[in-house]
């Protein structure tokens, strides 16, 4: 998975036309008002509702299950348990975007039901890899859009969707969801790119992202609020060891460094959509995963420091 092709399957966000909003330094999901105009990102505070407690005690032990410290839990809940013991300031969670023709449920769709719960009350803000366009940028915004096509058009048409519901269910529970705003000289520097105009894009998601993490942990620190920062998007952005020639793609490195090392990458991964093609050969799991054996349970794998990759079971038809 080296390269572009990784790029373009598992690291470009969906641009959402909002034609008609305000920008904001810190954006609601693209269902819900805009936030206050602040320099900062606003303050979060508590918020009504009941999240589920993360479960009690120390992190189970999954059953062990060879290299890369693998472990076999009955409930994804029990793997990100073992993940969230780290400690995390950050828990940037990456995905394989789900294709056409997907026939089982997402990761997105399973991180909403299934692992934000688990999440709620530990967390403050989530960073989500949706770019809010406002229309006030032209014909850069469209450029910006028209160089998507080639890999969105691939794509499962409800994959926007849901990462939408995904801001929309973590607002609900207390955490306050943000979308990546590009400015007008970022849309022009995609569109003056031509051909390279994907290989700039990660770019540009990729520092977005940090930088708007890094506001975040500065005010929660100024605040002395002592929750963690989540942020989803497409696995590569958030490589804490970026492979290389792709470090430029990645927020992970900036984001260890800027937490004294309390960030952890977690990759989330349906066993569906895992193939038999270079693009999956290149991750380090790949070589200790068997569907046939391990399927019907969580798999996590430990793949380096702060570093971990949790494969869902199974679809039960």
């Amino acid at each position: 998975m080296r390269g572009l092709p990784l790029a373009l399957a598992f690291g470009l966000a969906p641009l959402l036309l909002a034609l008609g909003c305000t920008p904001a330094p810190t954006p609601e999901p693209p269902t819900a008002p805009p936030a206050p105009p602040t320099g900062e990102p606003a303050a979060t505070g508590e918020q009504p509702g009941a999240p589920e407690a993360a479960l009690p005690g120390a992190a189970p032990a999954g059953k062990p299950c060879g290299a890369l410290d693998c472990q076999l839990f009955d409930d994804p809940r029990e793997a990100l348990a073992v993940v969230l013991a780290e400690g995390p300031q950050v828990l940037a969670v990456g995905e394989a975007h789900a294709q056409r023709g997907a026939e089982v449920a997402s990761s997105t769709h399973r991180f909403t039901e299934q692992l934000l719960p688990l999440l709620a009350d530990r967390a403050s803000d989530l960073v989500i890899e949706l770019m809010i366009a406002d229309g006030k940028c032209g014909e850069a915004e469209k450029k910006t859009s028209d160089a998507q096509k080639p890999v969105v058009e691939k794509q499962a048409e409800n994959n926007q969707n849901e990462f939408v519901a995904l801001g929309n269910a973590s607002k609900a529970r207390g955490v306050q969801p943000h979308v990546l705003r590009p400015s007008c000289d970022d849309y022009q520097a995609v569109a003056a790119a031509g051909p390279d105009g994907v290989p700039r894009m990660l770019e540009m998601i990729a520092r977005l992202t940090d930088d708007l993490v890094g506001r975040i942990l500065a005010r929660n620190a100024k605040e002395n609020r002592e929750r963690m920062v989540l942020a989803y998007g497409g696995a590569m952005h958030n490589d804490v060891a970026p492979r290389e020639g792709r470090e430029p793609w990645s927020f992970g490195p900036s984001l260890r460094e800027r937490t004294g090392g309390h960030y952890v990458e977690l990759d989330i991964f349906v066993p569906e959509f895992i193939k038999e093609s270079d693009t999956w050969r290149a991750f380090p799991w790949y070589p200790h995963y068997d569907r046939a054996t391990m399927g019907d349970r969580t798999v996590l794998f430990r793949t380096g420091e702060g570093a971990y990759t949790l494969i869902f079971p199974l679809t039960k038809r």
